[in-house]
């Protein structure tokens, strides 16, 4: 099972301030449902489509703990298979753009949301000492890694309330 390291931050500015201070990787349109929530656990699975060529891929994930680091397994399934998916469960789909940038030799992905006013951005890294030493500057706005509000998650369960 692979470890995902990361920290998120709730990003201070407009991200339409910022494109002076990063350079655009790519950029993705998410389209995420969960099949399965428990404590510090989860099931989903994603559509993503690339905002410059079109491709689209699927992915199922399972993750598992909460913070700066948890336990993650990801694979690709196919359209057929999320369709079915989605459709079984009904539920309102997450949505939001994703741009991957690089800032200072480091790549940070910042997630604009559809339904919610949020913009997150994260930065993922190979230990905790590194995440742990990681200074941000203050554009990047509030450390949110361990806020259960701000997690995708608990934005989804909020949106099958509305």
């Amino acid at each position: 099972m692979a470890i995902e390291i990361e920290r998120k931050f709730l990003l201070a500015v407009p991200y339409e301030s910022i494109g002076d201070r990063i350079q655009v990787r790519s950029e993705q349109r998410i389209e995420q449902t969960y099949l399965a929530l428990e404590a510090d656990q989860e099931l989903r699975v994603r559509r993503i489509t690339d905002v410059g060529s079109g491709e689209v891929t699927y992915t199922h994930t399972f993750k598992k703990g909460f913070g700066i680091k948890r336990e993650e397994v990801e694979y690709s399934i196919n359209a057929g298979l999320y369709e079915q998916v989605v459709k079984a469960f009904g539920a309102v789909a997450l949505t939001k753009n994703r741009i991957t940038a690089d800032w200072n030799g480091v790549v940070i992905e910042i997630d604009i949301y559809d339904q919610i006013q949020l913009t997150v951005l994260e930065v993922e890294f190979d230990s905790e000492e590194a995440a742990n030493a990681f200074v941000a500057p203050d554009w990047f706005g509030e450390d949110i890694s361990s806020s259960k509000e701000y997690s995708n998650k608990t934005v989804w369960k909020q949106l099958q309330q509305k």
